[in-house]
């Protein structure tokens, strides 16, 4: 899919009145056309069936465009387990939108595609522990957005078992880190860890709970409670 054409057919989308409906709801001012997240996964997906190479100029241009649905179709064509023959340039790209995050939706697009991505090479945790030093709160943030699926394993290996430790000792780093933003991740990555993991969350929460927001701690031990 060439670019410009990619654009245009959105554009082509657009319905003003939702359009103005998600720029009130962002808060972030950019242009918004206010096409539904069905038909973005419908492009999304389809635009999937061209070669990497072209994916990646398609996905770059889309970002560079800072179109609102522009930026979550970006993402969502690089959100694949496999990308063949060879996933770091768009890892690197990935990584190279991470500074220009800043609302909740492209955040969670980007983590999507971003999670895939380490699930596949999980020796790219290491270029993610400079992330949590960032000024950028959404780039210290995704350090819990893209571990996401560690979150997830029922019969974890040793070797996912050792993530979800490394990646604790992240969250032990935001304990005292009270941007709103970070607190809801550790609490989210806590409490989902939870439904799979009770004894490593309570020994987090028992040496580092004091230092969260009472509303984070709260949040971390939901299923804990319920599980009880």
């Amino acid at each position: 899919m060439n670019p410009d054409t990619a654009l245009a057919h959105l554009e082509s989308l657009a319905d003003a009145s939702k359009a103005d409906e998600l720029a009130a709801y962002h808060g972030v001012e950019r242009r918004y056309l206010g096409i539904p997240t069905p038909t973005l996964d419908a492009l999304a997906k389809d635009w999937r069936g061209d070669d990497l190479a072209t994916r990646l100029t398609l996905a770059a241009a889309l970002w560079d465009s800072n179109i609102h649905e522009a930026r979550i179709c970006a993402a969502k064509l690089l959100t694949q387990a496999r990308l063949r023959p060879d996933d770091a340039p768009a890892w690197d790209l990935i990584v190279s939108w991470l500074p220009e995050v800043d609302c909740a939706a492209i955040a969670d697009q980007v983590a999507n595609a971003g999670a895939k991505r380490v699930v596949w090479d999980t020796s790219r945790l290491d270029q993610m522990d400079a992330w949590t030093a960032s000024e950028h709160v959404w780039t210290r943030r995704a350090v819990l957005d893209f571990t996401q699926p560690w979150t997830k394993q029922n019969r974890s290996k040793l070797a996912d078992e050792a993530v979800r430790d490394r990646v604790l000792g992240w969250a032990a780093l935001y304990a005292e880190d009270h941007d709103p933003l970070i607190q809801r991740a550790v609490a989210w990555w806590l409490r989902d860890l939870s439904r799979f993991d009770v004894p490593r969350v309570q020994a987090f929460l028992e040496e580092h709970g004091d230092r969260m927001t009472r509303s984070a701690r709260r949040e971390a031990a939901q299923m804990i409670k319920r599980q009880s």
